[in-house]
Order: C-alpha cells, then structure tokens, then sequence
C-alpha cells in the first residue's frame, strides 16, 4: 500500500490532475500487483518557482511541467521491481503529457509496523489487514 505524495506546478484543470494521479496509480497497480483500492495520493499544486528540480547534472532542462513523486512504501521490492515501476511511471504520464526529463521520483521504504490506516492502530501489526506480499 504505497502512499504517494504529488507535487506539480498550477496550472493543470481538475481533470489533468486526476489523469496524472491515475496514471501513476495504475503503473504501480501494473508493476507491483496491489489492490485498486490501495490507492492513497495526496496531489499539490505550487506556485510556479516554487517547485526546483534541475537535473542533478545530468544535461537537460525539465519544463514548468514538472511532476515530483514521492512515494512511501514497505521495504522488500528487489531494484529490478523498483526500476520496472519507474519505467512504467515514466510510460504511463508520457501517456497524459508528461515529458520523461519531467517526472522525478523518490522512493522511501519503510516497514508494516509504520503505518496506521486510522482509529489509532496498526493493522498490519494488529492483524487487521494482511501484510502484503513482496
């Protein structure tokens, strides 16, 4: 159940915004097998100049256009599955207009202890909900 964090620039219509986060929804669902309803994303829009994302040295110019993800996930995914998810985000919002110079991600893992669904338990540590497969 990964929680994703996106962070655009304004200027995009509501439903440009909902593409984006499908799109990156739907490459994790495809890449990593979770259930449709694991779906939590917080999407926020930022003054233009308020996002920097130059290009680490590596020689090109992200746009205006840039999309910034974070996303928070239980640790255990080889780095073959990792990078398969970063292709396939980077598909996936070429999809709905992004430039692939556009899409930055950042990945963190953490493990089932660290997440609470609500009502102040951890499910996973409870049993409440099943830790999911790696």
């Amino acid at each position: 159940m990964p929680l994703v964090r996106i962070d655009v620039n304004q200027g995009r219509s509501p439903e440009e915004l909902a593409r984006l986060s499908r799109a990156i929804h739907d490459a994790i669902l495809q890449e990593y097998g979770i259930p449709d309803r694991d779906y939590f994303h917080i999407l926020t829009e930022h003054p233009q100049g308020h996002i920097i994302a130059q290009d680490a040295g590596l020689g090109f110019e992200r746009s205006s256009g840039v999309v910034m993800i974070q996303i928070f996930t239980q640790g255990g995914r080889s780095q073959v599955a990792k990078s398969s998810l970063f292709e396939a985000l980077a598909a996936n919002l070429a999809e709905v207009g992004v430039a692939g110079e556009d899409v930055f991600v950042g990945y963190v893992e953490n493990t089932a202890g660290d997440w609470s669904f609500g009502f102040g338990r951890s499910q996973y540590v409870t049993g409440e909900l099943a830790v999911p497969a790696k």
